[in-house]
């Protein structure tokens, strides 16, 4: 039962990781360590996009699901299992390097200081 709760908080702390990565260019305009953890983030975002590797996260979230019972595909919670369908969504690798690269590219023009000028 502990390594199926464990699971289930490791998707939901991956779900809300992509969350700061998506949108915490807006709070790090603010927030200087909340910009340098979030410019490291996209940073190591991709990396692992360019050498087509997993997200720590994704191979802790297997893991825990294997030693809670490594027979089983899926066996979580209704709220879990829609989770997982946005954290590990269908997509092709090169959708996703796309996408992080767009992303890495407005977080950046985001944090330019010509950008900061015209909102404060």
């Amino acid at each position: 039962m502990f390594y199926r709760i464990a699971a289930d908080i490791i998707v939901i702390l991956h779900f809300f990781w992509i969350i700061f990565l998506i949108f915490g260019a807006f709070i790090g305009r603010k927030y200087r360590w909340v910009r340098r953890i979030h410019i490291g983030g996209i940073i190591f975002a991709l990396v692992i996009q360019f050498f087509g590797w997993y997200c720590p996260f994704t191979h802790l979230e297997i893991w825990l699901r294997q030693m809670h019972e490594p027979s089983q595909s899926y066996s979580g919670s209704f709220i879990i299992h829609y989770v997982e369908k946005i954290v590990y969504i269908n997509l092709s690798p090169e959708i996703i390097l796309i996408s992080t690269i767009i992303l890495a590219a407005v977080s950046l023009w985001l944090y330019s200081p010509r950008h900061k000028k015209s909102y404060m």
